[in-house]
């Protein structure tokens, strides 16, 4: 794919959604990095309906500690791993408070360091709460970015170099919401809505035209 192709999937990414954000619920980073801890393996959907009734009683690490292990597990026992990440909630919200005066980090390399935080979460609220063009590549980017044709890698970290490299500076910061949607709504494992796709002419999916 050459780089007027890339140039001209993100104009019409951008003028379909040209304020594109994360469907997860938040009002600061502290809540963003405590919503983005619960996604994996789960829905943002089933976190926010989560996070509406923690973040009503907790939403600084200090309140998280006060309400302990047991009663932040039982806000958020709906979602999948929640006895994990519960624990990491509460190592995170201590790190974030001895090390870091309460306040969310703002490097990648510090955000990494807490409790139950890997690449991806981190790049995720450096992009979403600081505004750093980063790339967090989670399964809809990463196939995305493969069926496409516009990042082609055989790992996630194969793929988010590629994009960090080839994605045009304009679109950066705002490419990774663009992408994740597109996987979750257009562009899905199953099913792929093709026939719909703003970008269908774009595209190098050899399946596309049997695809329903």
């Amino acid at each position: 794919m050459n780089k007027h192709t890339r140039q001209e999937i993100f104009e019409r990414l951008r003028a379909a959604n040209p304020h594109p954000t994360t469907e997860l619920h938040f009002s600061s980073p502290f809540e963003l990095l405590i919503a983005v801890l619960l996604s994996a393996q789960a829905t943002d959907k089933g976190v926010n309906k989560a996070t509406e009734k923690l973040f009503a009683v907790a939403n600084t690490p200090q309140a998280m500690l006060d309400l302990g292990l047991d009663g932040v597990r039982e806000y958020v026992k709906t979602i999948g791993l929640y006895q994990t990440k519960s624990k990491h909630i509460m190592q995170t919200c201590r790190a974030l408070l001895e090390q870091h005066g309460g306040e969310v980090p703002q490097t990648r390399e510090e955000l990494e360091a807490l409790a139950g935080v890997g690449r991806k979460t981190a790049n995720v609220v450096l992009n979403t709460a600081f505004g750093q063009p980063v790339m967090a590549v989670d399964t809809h980017i990463f196939r995305v970015a493969n069926r496409t044709g516009l990042a082609r890698g055989k790992t996630v970290r194969e793929v988010e170099d590629k994009l960090m490299k080839y994605v045009p500076k304009e679109f950066l910061l705002d490419a990774h919401h663009w992408l994740i949607l597109h996987g979750r709504y257009t562009c899905k494992a199953i099913k792929p809505q093709c026939q719909t796709c703003i970008i269908n002419d774009l595209c190098e999916y050899g399946a596309k035209e049997t695809a329903a």
